[in-house]
C-alpha cells in the first residue's frame, strides 16, 4: 500500500537548484506554521494600533515598523522563503536562519512594545489576565536576567552538540519547535533589557550593557569551535544529500560547516553591536530625561522658596 502523500512530502529527498538570488524568491512556500503565526501576530498588533488611532491616541510609527516589518517580517522570511528551503540542505543557510530567529527577530519584537500596546487596548478582563501573568512568579523566574542569559548562551551549544539538531533534520515537528524555541529564548533575553514594555526582570542600564557585552565572546567562541572541528554536525543527513540529485552543486560538507561557523561568529558580533548601540542610545535618552525631570524639580523648589521669601510674615 502506498504511503500518505503528506508523509512522502515530509520524508522525500529534496531536489533544490543551486542557491542563487532567483532561487531565494522561487523557493518560497506557504508553510502553515510560520504563515499562520505571522498573519495572526502581525494582524493582532495592527488591530491594536488601529484601535488606538480610532480613539485619537498616538502610537509611534517606528514601533509598528519594528514589530510588523522587522520582527514578524524577518520571522516569515527566515521560515518560509528560499532561505528556509535550504535550511536542512546547507548548514550555512541554517546558520543564517538561526541568527535571524535568535537575535534579529526578538530584538525587533521587543522594540515594538507589544505588551504596552496590549495593556492600552485590551478590554478590562483580558487586561487583568495579562497583568496577572506579568506579576506571576513564573514570569519573574523566566525573566530573571542571569537565568535568561544562561538559557540564551547554552541553547545553541545544546542544539549543535547534542542529538537535538539531528532530530530537527529528520522531524518536521522538531524542526518547527526549534524555530519557536530560538525566538522564545531570544525574547526572554532581549525583552527585559530593552526596557520598553513593563515586563519583570528589568535591570539597570549598566547591567544591561554588561550582559550584552558578555554575549559577544560566547557567539564568537561557538563559531570558532564549529569552524575548527573536523566532526560533522548532522553528518548522516548531510552526507546522504551528497549522494542524491543535488550532489553536483552541494559544497563539501566540512567546508560548508566551516562557513556556518564563520557566519555565526560574524553575525553574532554584528547584531550584538547593533543591540549595544540601541541600548546605549536608550541609556543616554533616559539619562537626559532624568536630568530634565531633576531640573524641573529644582525649579519648582526654587519657586516655592522664592514665594516663601516674598510672602508677608505675621
Amino acid at each position: 500500500m502506498s504511503g500518505s502523500p503528506l508523509l512522502v512530502l515530509l520524508t522525500a529527498v529534496p531536489n533544490l537548484p543551486e542557491p542563487s538570488f532567483s532561487a531565494f524568491f522561487s523557493q518560497w512556500s506557504l508553510a502553515p506554521v510560520p504563515t499562520v503565526l505571522t498573519v495572526w501576530v502581525a494582524g493582532l498588533y495592527l488591530l491594536g494600533v488601529a484601535k488606538l488611532r480610532a480613539r485619537g491616541d498616538r502610537w509611534p510609527v517606528g514601533r509598528t515598523i519594528a514589530f510588523v516589518g522587522l520582527g514578524m517580517g524577518s520571522f516569515y522570511v527566515a521560515t518560509a522563503s528560499g532561505l528556509a528551503a535550504y535550511d536542512t540542505t546547507l548548514l550555512s543557510a541554517h546558520m543564517v536562519q538561526h541568527m535571524v530567529l535568535s537575535m534579529l527577530v526578538p530584538l525587533s519584537l521587543a522594540l515594538g512594545a507589544p505588551v504596552t500596546l496590549a495593556l492600552r487596548t485590551l478590554p478590562a478582563a483580558p487586561r487583568r489576565w495579562l497583568l496577572a501573568v506579568l506579576h506571576s512568579k513564573v514570569a519573574a523566574v523566566l525573566s530573571f536576567a542571569p537565568l535568561a542569559f544562561a538559557l540564551y548562551v547554552i541553547s545553541p551549544w545544546a542544539l549543535y552538540f547534542t542529538s537535538w539538531y539531528d532530530a530537527s533534520l529528520s522531524s518536521t515537528y522538531v524542526h518547527e519547535v526549534m524555530h519557536i524555541h530560538l525566538v522564545a529564548v531570544g525574547a526572554l533575553f532581549f525583552w527585559p533589557l530593552m526596557g520598553i514594555d513593563p515586563v519583570p526582570g528589568r535591570v539597570g542600564y549598566p547591567f544591561r550593557v554588561l550582559l550584552t557585552v558578555l554575549t559577544l565572546p560566547f557567539h564568537a567562541f561557538l563559531g570558532v569551535t564549529i569552524m575548527g572541528q573536523s566532526e560533522l554536525i548532522g553528518e548522516e543527513h548531510y552526507l546522504a544529500l551528497r549522494e542524491g540529485p543535488m550532489a553536483s552543486w552541494l559544497p563539501d560538507a566540512l567546508d560548508d560547516q566551516h562557513t556556518a561557523g564563520g557566519i555565526l561568529w560574524a553575525s553574532g558580533d554584528l547584531i550584538g553591536l547593533i543591540f549595544f548601540g540601541v541600548l546605549f542610545a536608550q541609556w543616554v535618552r533616559s539619562s537626559m530625561q532624568e536630568a530634565r525631570r531633576e531640573d524641573r524639580r529644582l525649579d519648582r523648589e526654587e519657586q516655592r522658596a522664592a514665594a516663601r521669601e516674598l510672602s508677608p510674615r505675621p
